[in-house]
């Protein structure tokens, strides 16, 4: 069992299993807890009243972080031509087609995002057995599949964050950093929650929002009371 920090029990102070608090508390609470000696990364965690195993409960979708995440994403485009040419312009950082995706076979995959064009996804389609377990297909529906590389790769730079429902039922996503102003960490948060809620699958029963907590990167989880959302 893993020894507890000074640091982590400090933080924890005040705080149990059966706190729940207002979005705007909560996220002061999160950045007064966050001590670590780096700009810790803000996650947030959704418990969702679904099964991913049934196709109709599957939820996922993309969100822009109004404030930005405070990271930039490594952006990786399948294009030939004019429009590798445009990715390249729009701040690609990797543009290729059958050499990219022979480096991807080989396992050199140094990027966090995936977009390519229509007709280069049956050399992508062929990578699915090493892109798949990593979340990287792109998707049509996600936008990652699309002739507008430079609205897609200027949106993934910005702060676009995509989420995927797991297997227990959980979403989680880094949308912020600690040194964030109170304020764009209420604003990212919410944009966040507001587009799972209307991602609510036709399959889903019941309560579909059960639990919401945000964390600091090295701290505990901050519970939001659902009470206080418009969701």
């Amino acid at each position: 069992m893993s020894k507890i920090s000074k640091r982590y029990k400090k933080a924890s102070e005040g705080l149990s299993s059966e706190s729940s608090f207002e979005l705007k508390e909560a996220v002061k609470l999160l950045k007064e807890r966050a001590s670590a000696k780096f700009d810790e990364t803000v996650d947030i965690a959704m418990n969702l009243g679904v099964d991913p195993k049934h196709s109709d409960q599957m939820v996922r979708g993309v969100v822009s972080m109004p404030k930005g995440t405070g990271k930039t994403a490594r952006v990786a485009v399948f294009a030939k031509d004019k429009k590798a040419e445009e990715a390249k312009s729009a701040g690609a950082d990797i543009v290729g087609a059958e050499d990219l995706a022979e480096k991807v076979e080989k396992g050199e995959i140094n990027f966090d995002r995936i977009i390519a064009t229509p007709d280069m996804m049956a050399v992508v389609g062929k990578l699915g057995k090493v892109l798949g377990p990593r979340g990287l297909m792109p998707n049509p529906k996600l936008g990652s599949v699309t002739m507008d590389v430079d609205a897609a790769v200027k949106a993934i730079k910005s702060g676009q964050v995509e989420f995927k429902v797991e297997k227990s039922g959980i979403i989680h996503a880094g949308i912020g950093k600690a040194s964030f102003k109170e304020q764009d960490l209420e604003e990212n948060v919410s944009a966040f929650i507001n587009s799972v809620s209307k991602a609510k699958p036709s399959g889903a029963k019941g309560q579909f929002i059960k639990k919401i907590s945000i964390s600091s990167s090295m701290g505990p989880a901050i519970k939001i009371d659902l009470n206080s959302l418009n969701v």
